[in-house]
Order: C-alpha cells, then structure tokens, then sequence
C-alpha cells in the first residue's frame, strides 16, 4: 500500500460484501446499547411502533438518497457534493465533522465494551456491586484510554487496507455471526427469565397513551443514530457500489437488517431486566454494563450468555467505526491528496486525542462542563453529553434537510431518478417518494431541532 492517492474505482467484490458492510455501519451501539433504554423510556410498543414508522417514512428514503448522490459521483463526502455543485462543499464537511465527532465518544465507549467482553472471557467476575464496578472503571485515568486506543490501532490498520477488501471480507463472516449471537441471547433471555412475558408484552404492545413529542424526536433521533443517516456515511459507501446494483432494494435491505438488530437486542435486554426487576429507566446508558452483567450473573449459563452479548455488542462496534472512520479518511485522502496512509494516521490522531478528552470527562474533566443553550436558558453538559446532543440531536437533522434540498432543488429529481433507478431499470421516483424528500423529512427534522430546544415537549 503506497502512499499515493488511490484515484481508481475502488469496488465491493460482491453484493452481499456491501450489504454487510453497509449493515454493518449501521448496525451498532445505537442498536444495542442505546436502543433498548430508549425504547424503554419512551413507553416500550408505543416507542417500538413510531421507530419502526420512521425507519420506513425516513430512514429508508434517506440511505437511497445518500448512496445515489455517492455512486453518481463517485467521489468522497465532500467532493460528491462538490461535484454536482461546487458552492455544496460545505455539506460534506459539515458530515466529516459530525461523524469525527461521533468517533471521540463511540471509540470510548466501544473500548468499554471490549474490556467487559475481555473480562466475560478471563473470569465473567465483576465484584457483588457491578455499579461500583462500572463507575470505577469508566471514572479511571488510564484503562479506558488503553482499551479505547486498542480500538482505535485496530480500527485504522484494518481500514490502511482498504474497506473494500479486508474490511469487506471481515464484515461477511462478522455480520451474519452478530445476527446469530443475538438470537442465541434472545432465546436464553426469554427461556431463562421466569418475568421474561411481562417485559415481552412491554416492549411489544403498544399504549399510544404514552406517545408525545418527546417519544417522536427520540425515536427519530435514534433512526438518525442507529441507520446512520445525514452524516455522510451512505454518500461514502455509495461510491464503491457497482452500476448495476438496484439502489432502492439496497437502501430496503440495509433498513430492515439495521431494524432487526436493534428489536432483536430489545428482546434480550427488556425481558432480562424485568425479570431481574431492574428500573431500565433509571439505568439509561449504562444499561448494558452494570445492569446485564448483574442480570447474566442471576441466571444459569450466565458467563456463556455474557460472553455471547458483549461479542455481539463488540462486532456491531467495529464494523461500524470501519466505515465512520472511512469517511473522514477518505475525504482526507481524495478531496485533500493526502494519500491513503497519511489521510488514515491524520483522521486517527484526531480521534484519539478526542477520545482522551471525553474518557477523561468521565473521571478527571468530570468537572468540565460545556454551554448549552435552549429554551429554558444557558445549560451546562459533560463532555460526552455535549458531543452527544450537538451530533446526534443537531448535526444530523441539519444533514438530513441539506440533503433533501439538495435532492430537490439542486440536483433535480430527475438527475436523482436516473441514477436511482439506472435509468428506469428499477422503476421511477414516484409522488409519493418526492413527498417523503421535500415534507415528511424535513418535518420530521424540524420536530427534533424544536425539541432539542424545548419548544416541543
């Protein structure tokens, strides 16, 4: 691998590599770390319900018109907008930043799943209070930063290769094996569990009494999260896609597979937690560390099912930062020259010294708080909080509305229409999939921004 930037057509070797490459950028923390407490929170089947409306009025939409606009051009983030319209450069480096952003906390946090992981393996012993055990660890100086960086090393060597070989061919075998380990954990869950039906029944049936605006925004930021769309993740996997791929069924397949996931880790965190009649609300983000391993240590097989679920977790993690730090580093690479090697150590350097800044902010920079403002006045957020709420909450919703304007007034629906269907190969855009591009996105974007501020409860 030379230093030289790699100009050529850079291709997935099959259809299946992108399917499971592209599901597994999706697939990820936000399927089964974040997901489960939101669901929870947001009134289980009713929060189920408006998720999975949203993944079909937006989520899917979304993916297509991201990974047409990166097959059309053919180029990195940046350089794809900058090519159908040199003044829409900035889109794409507005994405760069929200995903570079992403990476300084969910490289941490995928660190700690890697120790948890490792800890299952050696031992499964977390101490009789694993929320001790939990805030001693993520409070610590120096082991979060080590497991982060063993991420991050990882990581960028893998992708030094290219995403569409090494990382391709890891992808195959990791994906499918993901899907197995959670049904394998979904299946223990609810044969083990003697409450498992109770949190079944929560988590599927709906009580639209519960529903508000809040639950909307939270589901539809957590599509924004989970999908990963409105940060330039499909414009960049889009660009190695081949000419006669179907586009609309590829965007379809990526949805449901990234849906799947994220229900099917509902299935073993719901159940399990109230059987063990643990207040999933109270645990938010750190469910999944001092609330399952406690759970996992009740039930017989435990350790087993431990190792299985913190894998699991640990396979989402990496197949996802594969392809959010490839967009940066290909970014780096072609729109800046910088060659593959120099663009990938760059984007890791910037990470990593992200990354010590937010694991830092658990523990010695706990006392770091940084401004906020909405409608209730000046707040102040932690700094994994704060990189939380500005990517997730801000970035992404603005991305998604550049993008459909640029879908409909810039582009053209009929430039979009012809590399969306290979020129009518697929079928046509019809109405109602120019609805969802210049009203139903956007108004669901507006819904989460006015929450975000407090104008919508």
């Amino acid at each position: 691998m030379s230093n030289q930037t790699n100009t050529e057509t850079r291709q997935w070797g099959s259809r299946f590599g992108y399917l499971m490459v592209a599901a597994g950028a999706a697939i990820g923390l936000g399927n089964i770390w974040r997901f489960p407490y939101l669901a929870y929170q947001g009134g289980g089947g009713v929060f189920l319900v408006v998720y999975i409306i949203v993944v079909a009025l937006m989520g899917h939409p979304m993916v297509e018109m991201e990974t047409a606009i990166g097959r059309y051009t053919r180029k990195d983030t940046v350089s794809a907008f900058q090519r159908i319209n040199k003044k829409w450069g900035f889109a794409g480096w507005l994405a760069n930043i929200c995903t570079l952003m992403i990476n300084m906390y969910y490289v941490v946090v995928g660190g700690w799943v890697a120790k948890y992981a490792f800890q299952y393996v050696i031992s499964g012993d977390f101490g009789s209070d694993k929320q001790a055990y939990y805030d001693n660890f993520t409070s610590s100086t120096v082991e979060p930063i080590v497991w982060a960086m063993i991420i991050l090393v990882f990581v960028s060597v893998m992708l030094y290769f290219g995403i569409t070989n090494t990382v391709e061919k890891l992808a195959k075998v990791m994906m499918p094996l993901l899907f197995v380990l959670l049904i394998i954990c979904g299946i223990w869950a609810l044969a083990v569990n003697d409450n498992a039906i109770a949190g079944v029944k929560y988590y599927l049936l709906p009580d639209f009494s519960k529903f508000s605006f809040t639950t909307f925004a939270q589901a539809a930021t957590q599509v924004l999260f989970s999908v990963g769309i409105g940060w330039g993740l499909y414009e960049t996997l889009g660009a190695n896609i081949p000419k006669q791929n179907n586009l609309k069924s590829d965007a379809i397949m990526v949805s449901v597979f990234d849906t799947a996931a994220a229900i099917l880790a509902g299935f073993v965190v719901v159940p399990s937690a109230f059987s063990g009649g643990v207040d999933i609300q109270s645990a938010g983000p750190s469910l999944v560390f001092n609330v399952m391993t406690d759970i996992f240590e009740k039930l017989p097989g435990g350790r087993i099912i431990g190792v299985c679920f913190f894998l699991a977790i640990l396979f989402a993690v990496l197949s996802s930062l594969f392809s959010f730090f490839e967009i940066s580093i290909r970014t780096f690479e072609d729109n800046k020259h910088m060659g593959r090697r120099n663009a990938t150590i760059l984007t890791a350097v910037i990470i990593g010294i992200g990354n010590i800044v937010t694991s830092l902010g658990f523990g010695l920079l706990s006392g770091v708080k940084l401004p906020w403002v909405d409608a209730n006045g000046l707040n102040f957020l932690g700094i994994y909080d704060w990189l939380d709420t500005f990517t997730a909450y801000l970035l992404m919703p603005i991305g998604c509305i550049l993008v459909c304007v640029f879908i409909a007034k810039v582009w053209g629906f009929k430039n979009y229409e012809k590399e969306v269907t290979n020129n009518g190969k697929f079928g046509h855009i019809t109405l109602y999939d120019k609805i969802l591009t210049v009203a139903v996105v956007p108004f669901f974007m507006i819904v989460i921004l006015l929450t975000l501020f407090g104008f919508l409860k």
